[in-house]
């Protein structure tokens, strides 16, 4: 498979909903590879389909110490999230060079059609469950700085701007 490029900021399909997938097929499992591939190239926790610009709710999430156990998930929605908070600096291929802390639960429990084309209910926790949190923002149209305030995100923008 092939590492995709990712499209860059401000790409209107970054701040579009994705459609949600029908059924696993060659073609999804095809793109999944190279979702894969195009997050260990990065090298990064987790892509979204929306990044390298296929509009279909399509995650990928690795967070694994040694790699290769990469989550598969399609149409993946959050049914419960801890109250317990967690913070960590999330960043994003498609706007390189910049960072942000942000808070999501600490704990989350997603429902995706798996790459055998079954529902599976899956609990993440800690770095899981936030790159899975940055992935299902992907795929509803948002980037992680648009959890940040309007005046951190500006400057956020800013800095980006000023390094591209």
């Amino acid at each position: 498979m092939t590492a995709r490029r990712c499209i860059p900021w401000p790409d209107k399909r970054l701040q579009t909903a994705a459609a949600p997938v029908a059924e696993i097929t060659d073609e999804i499992r095809a793109i999944w590879a190279d979702m894969v591939d195009t997050m260990e190239a990065m090298p990064g926790y987790g892509l979204a389909a929306p990044q390298i610009g296929v509009m279909l709710r399509l995650a990928v999430v690795d967070c694994s110490a040694e790699r290769g156990k990469a989550v598969l998930m399609a149409n993946p929605e959050i049914l419960h999230a801890s109250a317990q908070p967690r913070d960590h600096d999330e960043a994003s291929p498609n706007l390189p060079g910049v960072f942000a802390k942000i808070t999501r639960p600490r704990a989350v429990t997603v429902r995706y059609l798996n790459a055998a084309g079954e529902m599976e209910d899956r609990d993440f926790v800690n770095l899981w469950a936030t790159s899975a949190q940055h992935q299902i923002d992907h795929l509803n149209g948002k980037m992680y700085f648009d959890r940040l305030s309007r005046m951190k995100r500006d400057m956020l923008l800013k800095k980006a701007r000023k390094l591209s």
